[in-house]
């Protein structure tokens, strides 16, 4: 999918948002007829958990003290950084910094507060706590089970935002993985945070990334504390809570509108501006000026808890092929290519298997995402995208061993694939499994021989 295109269902998808979003207009439409509107309108537009968490109160306050009018338009990051670069939009709301790509460039990031990622399921999930390590693995594939961490034995349903320039995974994955544009293991993809909440709401199995303040309130969800340590402002305050980040209003030095924008960054320093951040569990940026300092030591320290490195080379968001579903289908964490580096691995571990994994082949030229899912605002997976060849694994060795395997009391899918060091995935291609359900005395085919 071309960058234009991309942006083109962007914007289509932007006007359908509106619709969805009758508490911005009523609570602007409410501060607007309690005090008349002196200065110019100013159009708003950026990820959801920057609206609801920062823009949303404080615009009501900008406008009730009689600066103007803020038009709301929250969707997600990209959308809202593309438009104040070509000059459809004042202002944009960013639950990350500048990726360095020459339109970030031409553009001002300015850090207005602090909110905390955080993993979120539905509230009946039992799972008491993850450690960054946890978490680390099962946005990486490695961990599928929810009895691997604490939890029932049920697969862990990993949901993420099906766009590259969604700030708040962004943020994330740059923290866990120590490179921003790091494909995940999510086969389920939305097209921003909230419809990913409301997933996740659904689904006792589920397991996403938001924000504090996006899910501030919401009984249907919680976040699950990590090391030990729950999301709060005042665990934010502090640094005790690893998962936080800066939320950042966008704006262009170059737009005709420049004094009346830079009037509204200012105002995010006022009293009336923090009050209304404070009411959503986000911390003003000034009232936690340390964590700037402490923040390279902080990413240091979960890159080596978690056994990642930091890589400077990052594609730009706005790259051709730099959409997720490309990337996803060549990343890391695919099933396919899970199971060929399992396969070499183990291969070279055993001094007795001769037996080498000669290749890994595959299509991804015609990987797309359905726009007409994208456009209802629901969930697409790489799996039903055109490209039906990608990351296939081709290998000439011959396997040895059992190729069935009958279901005992107790297993899972997950156990069975561990055991046998295959992955999940392939396990349920090879029996036709429409999900991890098994039964007792079941035969199973473990290999694809």
């Amino acid at each position: 999918m071309s960058v234009r295109i991309t942006r083109l269902l962007s914007v289509a998808l932007i006007g359908a948002c509106f619709i969805t979003a009758p508490a911005f207009a009523k609570s602007h439409a409410k501060a607007k007829a309690s005090a008349p509107a002196k200065g110019p309108t100013l159009i708003w537009r950026g990820d959801v958990a920057t609206a609801n968490g920062v823009v949303n109160d404080v615009a009501a306050a900008w406008e009730k003290s009689g600066h103007g009018h803020i038009e709301l338009q929250p969707f997600n990051t990209a959308s809202g950084i593309d438009a104040v670069a070509i000059g459809t939009a004042d202002l944009a709301g960013s639950a990350r910094a500048s990726d360095g790509s020459a339109q970030n460039a031409n553009l001002t990031f300015t850090p207005v507060a602090w909110d905390a990622l955080v993993i979120i399921t539905q509230s009946s999930n039992p799972v008491r706590g993850l450690t960054l390590k946890q978490v680390h693995d099962i946005y990486y594939g490695k961990i599928h089970d929810w009895s691997e961490v604490g939890g029932n034995s049920a697969p862990i349903d990993v949901y993420a935002v099906a766009s590259p320039g969604d700030g708040v995974e962004y943020s994330l994955r740059d923290l866990l993985f120590g490179r921003a544009n790091q494909p995940v293991a999510a086969p389920r993809l939305y097209v921003n945070t909230r419809k990913l909440e409301e997933g996740v709401s659904l689904n006792p199995n589920g397991f996403g990334v938001a924000t504090l303040a996006d899910i501030s309130g919401n009984s249907k969800l919680k976040a699950i504390p990590i090391n030990g340590k729950s999301a709060s402002v005042a665990n934010i305050a502090d640094g005790s809570y690893p998962l936080f980040t800066p939320l950042y209003l966008v704006t262009n030095p170059n737009s005709p509108k420049a004094a009346s924008v830079q009037a509204f960054v200012d105002f995010m320093q006022s009293e009336p501006a923090k009050a209304a951040l404070r009411k959503h569990a986000v911390l003003p940026y000034q009232d936690g000026i340390a964590l700037a300092s402490m923040d390279d030591s902080r990413r240091s320290t979960i890159l080596a808890e978690v056994g990642a490195h930091a890589s400077h080379a990052t594609t730009p968001i706005s790259a051709p092929g730099a959409t997720y579903a490309a990337r996803a289908a060549v990343a890391p964490t695919s099933p396919d290519t899970l199971a060929a580096r399992t396969a070499l691995e183990n291969r070279r571990a055993d001094a007795n298997d001769t037996a080498r994994l000669n290749k890994v082949s595959g299509s991804v030229a015609d990987v797309t995402v359905s726009s007409a899912a994208y456009a209802k605002g629901s969930a697409t997976t790489v799996s039903q995208t055109s490209g039906k060849d990608f990351g296939k694994v081709s290998a000439d060795a011959s396997q040895t061993g059992p190729t069935t395997y009958k279901v005992s009391k107790g297993d899972t899918l997950s156990t069975i694939a561990k055991r046998n060091a295959v992955e999940v995935a392939q396990l349920r291609e090879w029996n036709h499994l429409k999900n991890d359900q098994i039964k007792l005395g079941q035969v199973l085919r473990i290999s694809n021989r």
